[in-house]
């Protein structure tokens, strides 16, 4: 196959699906622009792709928990003269606990990376794609977006948001030559989990049951590259997802919440 020369932007790809995804789109000899906090991990991540798969790599170092971190980010693309191609909003962040009790700043901190970031993004490349009459999109949801979400609240709330934005854009630009695909991952065995505290969260004690980055990558580049609007990655959460949709919010949320409670003697069998 013949480089495609086209470049891919993702954020978050430095482990989970993020990387999966790059590494999927680096088989098929896309040009990467990948971002990450750490740009110790991101050279880590660009040396692996570079010598597994012979693509060239632009790493950036990006805070997105920084409201003007995505406008210097397309700033510092568009001074390379990189055309973004697809984009793939891929970062993203939890914080476990009960709102009443969370940081306020984390809470704010978690609504802007995994909304305000993915907006300025997907608004700044939207725009140059339509003028191209070209051009993917792949927003990373949740199936999260499809029912409350107690101990997570935010999360679930900011997951909402972005299916329901990627499903009304997608519909805005449909005769405009553009892609725009949601990816909805159930629980996946990657760092989320630590990263937001959730190690006690009674739903995620089994491992076995997490889904494994690499197939939800794959179903989600599949459905990007097929044209599809959405994708729910994994039978069993198809089923949750269709559970939720002919379920009460109330009845959803007594579900989540008693799945997400911290784990105690009481209810570790439970």
């Amino acid at each position: 196959m013949e480089t495609t020369k086209q470049h891919v932007l993702i954020t978050g790809a430095t482990s989970g699906i993020g990387l999966e995804l790059a590494k999927l789109f680096a088989k098929d000899l896309y040009n990467l622009v990948i971002v990450a906090r750490s740009q110790e991990e991101l050279d880590k991540t660009a040396t692996v792709l570079n010598s597994s798969y012979g693509t060239h790599v632009t790493t950036i170092a990006k805070d997105l928990f920084l409201p003007e971190s995505a406008n210097e980010l397309y700033e510092e693309i568009k001074d390379k003269n990189i055309r973004i191609d697809i984009l793939v909003n891929n970062a993203g962040h939890g914080h476990y606990g009960l709102f009443v009790d969370s940081d306020l700043q984390k809470d704010l901190d978690i609504i802007q990376l995994n909304i305000s970031s993915v907006v300025v993004l997907t608004k700044l490349y939207l725009k140059e794609m339509v003028s191209r009459a070209e051009g993917k999109i792949l927003n990373v949801s949740s199936v999260a977006s499809k029912s409350p979400g107690p101990w997570n609240s935010v999360y679930h709330a900011t997951k909402s948001f972005v299916q329901s934005f990627t499903e009304a854009i997608r519909y805005e630009v449909k005769d405009k030559g553009v892609t725009i695909t949601a990816l909805l991952p159930g629980a996946t065995d990657t760092d989320f989990f630590n990263k937001a505290d959730m190690e006690a969260s009674k739903g995620i004690q089994d491992k076995s049951k997490l889904s494994d980055p690499a197939d939800v990558a794959k179903d989600g580049y599949e459905a990007l590259m097929a044209g599809k609007d959405m994708v729910i990655s994994g039978i069993g959460n198809k089923l949750h997802v269709a559970m939720a949709a002919v379920t009460s919010d109330e009845k959803t949320a007594e579900k989540m919440g008693k799945k997400q409670e911290p784990v105690t003697p009481s209810n570790r069998a439970l």
